[in-house]
């Protein structure tokens, strides 16, 4: 992504303000000047002075049947990050995921402009200068929600809100708002809850100075009159307390859910059934390479975080072994703490799982830092030693060469494309040979009546070799402990 070339003749004084910086210094205080001098020490003027304009940040309306609906339902955004390390192609990749996000959420994006800083002020997380300018820039698109590329903090929410004059949103909040919207299940709906109200709780004062007046006590001439006196709570105490509640409530009901989850794994691991979990970015293809594989019929869209409900299916390698594929929920970039923690029952499939396949958009422009986020929330839910395969999936829409840096890397990579079935075989026979292998050899003498074992070998174990004969079914195989129980009077051997 590059920066827009504005010509002077056609450009409003608000966009030559943005990209060229105000020298007048009419929108900073001395103070503020002095500060976001402190703050930005060792950049460029001209960075520092420039609200920089990010092309290609503008939602188009490609079908026309859509217009009224869409200027009806939604919330017209305008998109602002602040470029603390790395270089400008860095800054502007995260600022084109965080539009795919508010599109995702419902949102037309209207435009995005970057800060460079050394760190977010932490007043306005832009610099109270810079806040001037954007107001005008809202003010001239027409915007009614700013979402700002970070987490902010309370203080920065009501400051930009005070002074921008239109809702701000976060990157943290707008992700949870995605989650609400596509949570399914009860248990994604609980989880999803309850990472909002976590959130919530630490914002309270963030959301507007009536969340503050006083509920009780000696109201006076402030008005509260009969059945509003008594021992004294004030709004965002009543609030937080209400909370609080909800969230011991949440958790509960998901203690529950996550015991009825174990049971299922526990099931699993007694028949010595082996697990594959799918994990990775959101939008590489999870669920599409679920699909293609087992033909589990798992919905797919084109959308981020389109999956929140883990699906389990089972599926059989080549000599009738039975084992699990599990799609899990997307992971992106900054996912916020709260929403791992919330789901950490369902990602507790991946860390359960004897391998992980970890799929990477190989389109994607920066797949080196989807690979990096996958794995820290990886590391953070104890699933950091489980065995993995990259699987480097839309090979239909990668550029080859883009790919080779990967598989260079990666020593276990593997290139596929859901859409068009490429590499999918190469995929099984790879997961096939990594799975645990049974670790008692028998040699058996099974009777014909007992075609139910013979069945059982080749579902829980792995057959070397198998003859019929006249005494009954002759069968070498590799079992678990538990069948291999039930197969001892049928020995003939330990095979060697």
């Amino acid at each position: 992504m590059t920066t827009h070339s504005h010509s002077y003749d056609d450009t409003t004084d608000v966009e030559l303000d943005l990209i060229q910086g105000d020298d007048s210094g009419d929108s900073l205080t001395g103070q503020d000047d002095f500060e976001q001098e402190l703050s930005t020490e060792g950049l460029e003027l001209e960075e520092r002075q420039a609200l920089r304009r990010v092309v290609g940040m503008s939602t188009e309306l490609t079908d026309i049947s859509e217009v009224e609906y869409r200027k009806l339902l939604l919330e017209r955004v305008l998109l602002v990050g602040v470029w603390t390390e790395g270089s400008a192609e860095d800054a502007e990749n995260s600022l084109a995921e965080l539009k795919l996000l508010a599109e995702t959420a419902g949102s037309e994006v209207l435009d995005g402009v970057i800060q460079r800083r050394k760190k977010p002020d932490p007043a306005t997380f832009i610099g109270s200068g810079k806040v001037a300018d954007l107001r005008n820039l809202v003010a001239s698109l027409g915007a009614d929600t700013v979402i700002a590329d970070g987490e902010l903090a309370p203080a920065q929410l009501r400051n930009l809100e005070d002074k921008l004059k239109v809702k701000v949103v976060d990157r943290t909040a707008l992700i949870l708002d995605i989650f609400a919207q596509h949570a399914k299940s009860k248990e994604g709906k609980a989880q999803v809850e309850l990472a909002q109200l976590q959130y919530m709780k630490q914002r309270l004062r963030g959301w507007g100075g009536n969340l503050s007046r006083q509920a009780g006590g000696r109201v006076g001439a402030a008005g509260g009159g009969i059945g509003g006196r008594g021992p004294g709570e004030t709004k965002i105490e009543t609030d937080r307390r209400r909370i609080n509640t909800k969230i011991s409530k949440l958790r509960r009901e998901l203690k529950g859910m996550k015991g009825t989850r174990s049971t299922m794994r526990q099931e699993r691991r007694r028949h010595s059934i082996p697990s594959v979990a799918i994990a990775g970015y959101t939008n590489a293809g999870k669920s599409s390479l679920l699909n293609k594989i087992t033909g589990a019929g798992v919905l797919v869209e084109n959308a981020l975080f389109a999956t929140l409900d883990p699906t389990t299916r089972r599926t059989t390698t080549s000599d009738g072994r039975v084992y699990t594929f599990t799609d899990t929920v997307g992971f992106v970039r900054h996912l916020p703490h709260d929403i791992v923690e919330a789901f950490r029952s369902t990602l507790e499939e991946v860390a359960d799982a004897d391998l992980l396949l970890h799929v990477v958009d190989g389109s994607h422009a920066d797949p080196f830092a989807q690979i990096q986020a996958v794995r820290e929330v990886l590391s953070e839910i104890g699933a950091a030693d489980v065995p993995e395969i990259i699987v480097i999936n839309k090979a239909d829409l990668a550029d080859p060469m883009a790919l080779a840096p990967i598989l260079h890397r990666e020593p276990r990579a593997i290139v596929v494309s859901a859409r068009t079935g490429e590499g999918i075989d190469k995929l099984k026979a790879l997961v096939e040979a990594s799975l645990p292998q049974p670790d008692v050899a028998l040699d058996l003498l099974l009777p014909y009546e007992r075609g139910d074992l013979v069945s059982r070998i080749h579902s829980e174990g792995s057959v070397d070799q198998l003859e019929h004969t006249a005494d009954g079914t002759r069968v070498t195989a590799r079992v678990h402990p538990d069948l291999a129980g039930d197969l001892t009077p049928y020995q003939v051997a330990t095979a060697q």
